[in-house]
């Protein structure tokens, strides 16, 4: 099993599968609209416009597990995130990260990448990169701004 064996929804509804995005650079995000991180969709959306032609595809997954920070409907969280932020790449349909309910695509992000503290998510803006290859290539706490992974989605861009 890898990356590209999951399916994920849009915001209408439409299955997406991973396998689409296959040769790009994956930034997966668990996101929110009412969390102290929010304004972090600003850098998501400079790394996606400097990169995104080169490869890089920002995937954002609203998510409502964590003080309900992410209240609205799939439409009201695409409209917030365009009309407050200019958002032009993907915000997929809400999921939940954690717990029985979890969407598979992040049971498997969380298992590949659990640690000494266990493999759950913490909070929102949680951030998985991944490689042309369907490779896990990092994980990055809520706490690291989308601008430091700028050097390493760089080196991702330019390997084989």
């Amino acid at each position: 099993m890898n990356i590209y064996d999951f399916v994920v929804n849009s915001k209408e509804g439409k299955e997406i599968k991973l396998s689409d995005f296959k040769g790009k650079v994956l930034l997966i995000v668990n996101t929110a609209s009412k969390c102290g991180f929010t304004p972090q969709y600003k850098e998501l959306q400079a790394l996606y416009e400097k990169y995104g032609q080169r490869g890089l595809a920002i995937l954002a997954f609203p998510c409502n597990q964590f003080m309900n920070q992410e209240p609205g409907s799939n439409e009201e969280i695409a409209n917030f995130c365009s009309l407050n932020y200019g958002v032009t790449f993907p915000v997929f349909a809400k999921v939940d990260v954690n717990g029985r309910n979890a969407h598979p695509l992040f049971q498997y992000l969380r298992k590949k990448t659990s640690g000494l503290l266990g493999g759950s998510i913490k909070w929102n803006f949680t951030k998985f990169l991944v490689d042309k290859k369907g490779k896990i290539a990092a994980r990055y706490s809520p706490m690291t701004q989308p601008s430091k992974l700028d050097d390493r989605i760089e080196f991702l861009l330019k390997s084989e």
